[in-house]
């Protein structure tokens, strides 16, 4: 039952035939007409429609962003300090070995890799990640992970991929770094010495 401001059917027949011929002259009407019928809203001037979707598209589900977090310097300045006391490895970097034979550096490096491979298997002992040898074929299946295998060359379509493994990678197995007495300066990798 149509109420009192409800126009009558010549009324609606009026609208009709002026909002036909709005509809075919005017795109703007047009649009508000359909959006209208579709259950949107009437928009005020200047005011932009909302990009539509199609019904049958799902929203794309967006790639959650890391977390990016900030490490303390003081692990990796424990680390240094641990190389340089037992291999001496900060001097051997900051030796100018321009000067130096070959043998000399090479008996040099010997001693500094030795020392610093026992820090490094004492207190962060690694191991490979792959157990294949390197040069050898591998297949890749998919849900590898990505953090673990790095693809490189041409990389194109979905796995599995195959391909010929360059480096088996290392992984640290543990942590094992002595405890820091509070208010010790870890940026104090190797003290002045001072002989009297």
């Amino acid at each position: 039952m149509a109420s009192e401001t409800d126009p009558g059917f010549f009324g609606r027949l009026g609208i009709a035939f002026s909002v036909f011929f709005r509809i075919l002259g005017d795109a703007v009407f047009a649009g508000g007409v359909s959006r209208l019928r579709a259950g949107g809203r009437v928009l005020g001037p200047g005011e932009e429609p909302a990009p539509e979707r199609p019904k049958f598209d799902k929203p794309k589900a967006e790639k959650p962003k890391p977390v990016l977090k900030e490490s303390g310097p003081e692990a990796a300045l424990q680390l240094l300090a641990l190389l340089q006391r037992e291999g001496r490895l900060v001097d051997f970097l900051e030796e100018d070995i321009a000067g130096f034979s070959d043998a000399q550096v090479g008996a040099a490096a010997r001693v500094v890799h030795d020392q610093c491979r026992a820090v490094l298997r004492e207190h962060l002992p690694v191991e490979p990640i792959r157990a294949e040898d390197e040069g050898s074929t591998i297949t890749l299946a998919g849900g590898f992970d990505a953090a673990k295998v790095r693809l490189t060359g041409k990389v194109a379509g979905d796995p599995p991929f195959t391909g010929t493994l360059g480096h088996r990678g290392w992984k640290v197995r543990e942590v094992k770094l002595p405890k820091l007495a509070e208010g010790h300066d870890a940026s104090v990798i190797a003290p002045a010495e001072v002989e009297l």
